[in-house]
Order: structure tokens, then sequence, then C-alpha cells
């Protein structure tokens, strides 16, 4: 590849698309995602892997303190429990992309599973604090290889640019779903059985979907060979420790303050890998991840809306489940029942949101849901040390869940708009990172902006209440990029 080639590609996006818009607005059937074709099972099954893959990261939060005391750990372990899994996740995913576009997207996706489930059945059987950390950073590598490859086999199932982008307004509220489920699993599971027993889900649907994939994946056509780029290890080096060692910084920041050589060491050193790898990007054959791909400006509005949903996804449930455990003594159970209504909102938004893309187009669907997005996060701001979770937090929530679930899907499209068959993995890659990102940089930021405040839980509300501006913001800036592109055609 040519450095100095056009860096979107070459191929306007199909009539129909300009705008985000992907067709009629008669939902899942439209898009071939009727369960009883081929398309349509292959579609559930890639569906139920990838919600899979974000289950696994929220699987072990609300038992992290029962794994403390079964193997006597302190904060600093539990954090490095937790984040074991997510680390390589978002570090590989780029590389992930690559490797499917290079090897094909149903050989990567077989061979990550492999690792995922495996590493999964391990995770429950591990006698020791280090094996379940080296276990839960297996099934990191696993997911990172097989979130993007799926994508790529679903560009493969829906070859026609408009069915595909009609199955992408489906597929971008797959994700929440999965960590709506994963928290409300993890709190049922734990009261009832053990913590141990929540990696039965992974390892179940890993074997289910390697026995279906030779009956429902199609593989990529032979003649797309010449189009698969080089491997890129240096860029692929680089940002792999760059985005893992800056995001643990991050993630430390949560129990250190921001000035602590804790957090400022790995946040430096993974910046200075990311500038060195944007470096190196600009001098290569076949960039990982090419100039200009994630700045074209629907992507771009897609990208920062999967960031900001998930993050804004990460924030209440974190804070919820803080506010309700060590303020108000919920139970863990009870606190898992508070986030039923949440769950039940993202299912009925995720069913309304393709339909809603079909007919008013990606972009519109995408600045409705930030825009609900924040006035949920307005509403929670009320949060105080009675409030009734009913009337004073339910309502708030719930449109949070609503417009995440709309941006989501109008997100999905907006980044996967025009992507040819052999960049499906890339856009897979760079779709997962934003979306892994978000609760990563989003809730360290916004937890900085609640230590601004003495009284814990009007910390919660000053965190909420920023939340709710950056949303509004983006909102407005998505409004004039595709209204501007809207008036250049």
């Amino acid at each position: 590849m040519d450095p100095a080639q056009p860096l979107t590609e070459p191929a306007p996006p199909p009539r129909g698309t300009a705008s985000g818009r992907v067709g009629s607005g008669d939902g899942g059937r439209a898009s071939g995602q009727d369960a009883r074709t081929p398309a349509g099972l292959a579609f559930v099954m890639l569906a139920v892997v990838q919600s899979t893959l974000i289950f696994t990261i929220t699987l072990i939060a609300v038992p992290l303190p029962e794994i403390g005391r079964e193997f006597g750990l302190g904060t600093a372990d539990l954090v490095l429990v937790n984040a074991a899994y997510g680390l390589p996740y978002s570090g590989l995913l780029l590389f992930g992309g690559r490797l499917a576009d290079r090897f094909g997207g149903r050989p990567m996706f077989v061979l990550g599973l492999v690792l995922f489930g495996l590493a999964s059945a391990a995770a429950a059987w591990a006698p020791s604090y280090e094996a379940l950390v080296a276990v839960r950073f297996s099934q990191g590598i696993g997911a990172a290889l097989t979130a993007p490859a799926a994508l790529a086999v679903l560009r493969a199932v829906f070859r026609d640019p408009a069915a595909f982008g009609r199955a992408m307004a489906s597929w971008g509220g797959v994700s929440v779903l999965g960590a709506a489920f994963g928290t409300l699993a993890s709190g049922t599971v734990t009261t009832w059985l053990s913590w141990r027993w929540m990696f039965a889900v992974p390892v179940l649907v890993s074997a289910l979907a390697l026995l279906m994939v030779r009956s429902l994946l199609p593989t990529e056509p032979a003649d797309d060979s010449a189009a698969r780029p080089g491997l890129d290890p240096v860029g692929a080096l680089l940002a792999t420790l760059g985005i893992s060692v800056g995001s643990y910084g991050l993630i430390l920041s949560g129990e250190h303050s921001w000035s602590s050589p804790r957090v400022l060491v790995p946040i430096a050193a993974g910046a200075v890998l990311m500038v060195l790898f944007l470096l190196v990007e600009r001098r290569v054959r076949d960039p990982l991840l090419p100039p200009g791909f994630t700045v074209e400006p629907r992507r771009l509005v897609g990208l920062v809306g999967i960031l900001l949903a998930a993050a804004g996804t990460g924030l209440v449930t974190f804070l919820l489940s803080l506010y309700l455990q060590q303020q108000r003594d919920w139970s863990a159970l009870a606190t898992t029942g508070a986030f039923v209504p949440f769950t039940l909102a993202l299912i009925v938004a995720n069913r309304l949101a393709g339909r809603a893309v079909g007919r008013y187009g990606a972009g519109a669907v995408t600045i409705a849901g930030l825009a609900t997005g924040a006035v949920g996060l307005a509403l929670l701001t009320g949060i105080g040390p009675d409030t009734s979770f009913a009337l004073g937090l339910m309502p708030g929530v719930v449109l949070l869940a609503a417009g995440t679930s709309f941006v989501f899907s109008g997100s999905a499209v907006l980044t996967t708009i025009g992507v040819p068959a052999h960049r499906a993995g890339l856009a897979g890659g760079v779709m997962n990172t934003a979306m892994e990102l978000g609760p990563t940089v989003g809730l360290a930021a916004l937890m900085a902006v609640a230590a601004t405040r003495a009284e814990v839980v009007v910390g919660y509300a000053w965190a909420f209440g920023a939340g709710a501006a950056v949303y509004l913001a983006a909102a407005l800036a998505a409004a004039a990029v595709v209204s501007g592109r809207g008036r250049r055609g």
C-alpha cells in the first residue's frame, strides 16, 4: 500500500447509505436476521459469541470481594484480577483485525474461540491468584482474535453492502446486552452457587459455536487474497503495549491519585508508545491502522459514539453498584435486581433501534441516542443519600439505557459504512477498541471529577453531570458533521 494513496475507500457508499440509512424499517427480517434462514442463523451465532466476549469482562465484577477472600487478596491484587481480561483484549484488537484480514475471518474466528474456550475452562478451576490472572489474560487474547474476526465473517455472510448495513444496525446493541447480562448473572450465580460457575457460560458458547462453524459460516472469496495486507509486527507491538500499558495506568487511577507514579508512569509510557505507533504507521507499507481511516467524518462520529456509549454504561453500572451496596447497604443479589430495568430497556431499545436506523438513518439515530443519554445522566445528578431507586434513579437509568442502545446501533453502521470486505477485520478491531477504551478512559475521567467533591454521593452526582455535558456536546458535534455531509451531498 502506498502511504500517499487516498486514505478512505475510493468507492462511494452504495445508494441509500450516504447518510447511514440502510434500508426499510422492517427490522431484523430485512437484514436477513430471521433465524429461519442460514444467514439469520449465522447472525445469531455470531451475535451470541460477541455478547459473550463482553459478558466475560463483567462476569467477575460482583463476586470480586468473594474472590479476594478466597485467595487472601488486597485491593491492588483485585484490580489486576479485574483488568487481566480487558488489558490484552483492548490492546490486541487492532492486531486481531489485521490477522483476520490477512488470513481470513473464519480461520481466526476458530482459533480465537478455541483459545477463549480453553482459557475459560481453566479459569473455572484456577487453584491460585496467579493462575486466575494468567488464564484471564489468555481469555483476553482469545477474545481479541475472535471479536474482529466475527465482524469479518459477518461481512462475508452479508456481502451486499446494504444488507450488511442493516445487519450492523442490530449488531450494535449486542455488546452492551452482554455487559448487562454479565452484571445480572454474576450477582445471581455468586449468591446461590460460586463465582467459578460463571465461566461455564463462555465455555458452553465457545463449544457450541465451534460445532456450528462449518455448517453456518462461509469462507472469504479466493479472489480477495490479493488485497490482504502484511502483518506490520512493529506497529502491532507498539499499539498493543501502548493501549495496554496506558489503560492499566487509567485503571490504577481509581485506587491512587493522578499524581502518583503508579498512575503517571504507565499513562506516560502508554502515550509515548502510541506516538511512536502513529509515526511508524506513516512509514510502513501496510500500516496496521491506515492514516485517515479513523478520521473519515462519519466513521469518527461512530467511533466517538461507541466510546461514549460504552463509557456511560460503565459509569452507571459502577457507580450505582457502589452506591446501592456501600451507601444503602443493599445485598449483591438486590443490587443485581436493580439492573433488571436497565437490561429490559436495552432489549426493547435495541429492537427499536434497528428499525429507526432503516427509517431515519444512522446519523440521526446516533444523535438522538446521545441526546437521550444526556437527559438520563442529567436526571441521575439528583442522586442523594436517601434517593428512592424507583422514583429518583430508575427514570435516568432507563433513559440512559435506551439512549446508549440507539447510539450503539447507529454508530455501528456509521463505523462500517463503505468498508470493503478485505478491511472488515480492521473495522472490527477499531470498533471494538473504541468499545473497550470507553469504560477505561471515560470512567477514569469521570471518577476524577467525582474525586473533586469531599462528599462521596455528591461526587457521584458531579460525575453524572459531567457525563451529561459530554453526551450533549457530542450530540451537537455529531449533528454538525452529519448535516455538513448532507449539504455537500
